[in-house]
């Protein structure tokens, strides 16, 4: 099943302390309030990534749907954090581990997201609250957002490895449950 990666979030560490105050005046793309979240947020136009940076120098990604976007942000981040803050070092290289991949998918049927809830294990449908059902499967540790067009949302996959098995998993489930779509669908 094809699938695209639409957000990728990683986590990554600078090994320095941060003064997110005099970051939040130095670098005009930085929102923090400490009063509301302990971290600051940089948005960073190319690539189009947001940053969370906390006082202990670890850096959440996310936004990004590659690994050399979530690397470029990360870099750029360590850069503009050394123009105000010139004793953290700029790093060659800095390790990020990737916490939840993002992907959308199509099972190219309609479903019958009643006859899904039903008939399936761990799935919840309350269409008056929202429009998909969520299915949670164990193993691996995964969500899905399922929709009567046959969309799906895939979320909280640590290997994009998880998220393939997930995938095929979640299609032999359901593709018996649904419709085939008419060709002018």
């Amino acid at each position: 099943m094809k699938y695209t990666i639409v957000n990728m979030v990683a986590a990554a560490s600078l090994d320095q302390n941060l003064d997110l105050y005099s970051l939040a005046v130095g670098i005009p793309n930085i929102e923090y309030e400490p009063e509301q979240f302990p971290g600051a947020i940089l948005k960073i136009k190319e690539p189009k990534v947001s940053m969370l940076l906390f006082k202990n120098g670890k850096v959440i990604c996310s936004g990004a749907n590659s690994e050399e976007q979530i690397e470029q942000g990360i870099r750029k981040a360590n850069k503009m954090i050394h123009e105000v803050q010139k004793e953290i070092k700029i790093k060659r290289h800095i390790e990020f581990e990737i916490v939840n991949f993002v992907a959308t998918a199509s099972l190219d049927i309609n479903l019958d997201l009643f006859d899904v809830a039903m008939n399936l294990d761990n799935v919840e449908y309350e269409p008056e609250q929202f429009p998909g059902a969520i299915l949670r499967m164990d193993e691996p540790k995964l969500t899905f957002l399922l929709f009567k067009n046959g969309k799906m949302i895939c979320a909280g996959a640590k290997k994009e490895a998880h998220l393939k098995q997930g995938l095929k998993l979640v299609e032999e489930m359901v593709k018996k449950r649904g419709k085939k779509k008419r060709k002018t669908e």
